[in-house]
């Protein structure tokens, strides 16, 4: 399958994971509605006063449109989410006409991000389970590229990706039998979901659809960002987790690793 089969069939495994976000809109609006930001403690020092500097945030792969619009509460004046999933578009979609919220919302593949938002953002943001789902890093980071105004800015937050190798059913840390390679550039074709994120659906496993991944390394994602014309301006390591990804490993063990990376770029003055 090429890359563009890949991501279609990514998109048929998120319309089916989005009925757990359809879930909880509502919930999702009075989160917002009260000022709530969903972000992790590594995340804020990279997003803070962007009410001084952030006229348009675009968040890409944004999912069902939380962590969007806690952009917004954070500061940014207008914000735009892109998710190739419909599904997860709609509850996006509904959240901020519930909040009368200055979003825009996209449903594309996020390599085919309109053009029409070339130049525009001040901070493209995206991360926390977004780019392992991406089958060619290079591509991907030309949009970043193209979206951000001179200067703008880019930040990652996003599982490190030693975290690949783990056995996340293991009790200790343990390198995985099937993907203990950090250096791992195959394509992984799965079903289903972890129980400790979205969890069981409405149908048999062996009927959902089949969605691919793969790992990119440290080095994969800052040159590709860097031959895009994108200049690196932090970056960090964080044992933090955005989710439950080794649950049979105490916290105190999961914390002697990595678990999360922030990446923060600036677009070259131009």
């Amino acid at each position: 399958m090429n890359i563009r089969e890949l991501h279609e069939a990514n998109r048929q495994g998120w319309n089916e994971g989005a009925a757990r976000y359809a879930e909880a809109v509502e919930q999702d609006i009075a989160f917002l509605r009260a000022g709530g930001k969903n972000f992790e403690p590594p995340e804020y020092p990279f997003l803070v006063d962007l009410a001084d500097w952030c006229g348009r945030a675009i968040h890409l792969q944004c999912a069902g449109g939380r962590d969007t619009l806690s952009l917004w509460n954070q500061g940014a004046r207008e914000v735009v989410g892109v998710d190739i999933s419909e599904v997860m578009i709609e509850c996006a979609r509904r959240k901020s006409e519930a909040l009368g919220a200055p979003a825009s919302w996209y449903r594309c593949d996020v390599l085919d991000t309109p053009s029409e938002l070339n130049g525009t953002a001040d901070l493209v943001y995206t991360g926390r389970g977004a780019l392992n789902w991406i089958m060619d890093i290079e591509a991907w980071a030309q949009v970043p590229a193209r979206l951000l105004k001179s200067g703008g800015r880019l930040y990652i937050y996003e599982e490190h990706p030693i975290s690949w190798i783990w056995d996340r059913a293991a009790t200790v840390l343990r390198v995985d039998p099937e993907f203990g390679s950090y250096f791992d550039s195959r394509v992984h074709r799965g079903q289903g979901w972890p129980d400790t994120y979205i969890g069981a659906l409405d149908k048999p496993m062996e009927e959902l659809a089949s969605k691919a991944e793969r790992n990119w390394t440290m080095a994969d994602v800052v040159n590709a960002c860097i031959a895009a014309g994108m200049r690196v301006e932090r970056l960090e390591e964080h044992p933090d987790e955005f989710w439950d990804s080794m649950p049979l490993i105490p916290p105190d063990v999961r914390k002697l690793v990595p678990n999360t990376m922030s990446l923060l770029l600036r677009k070259e003055q131009v």
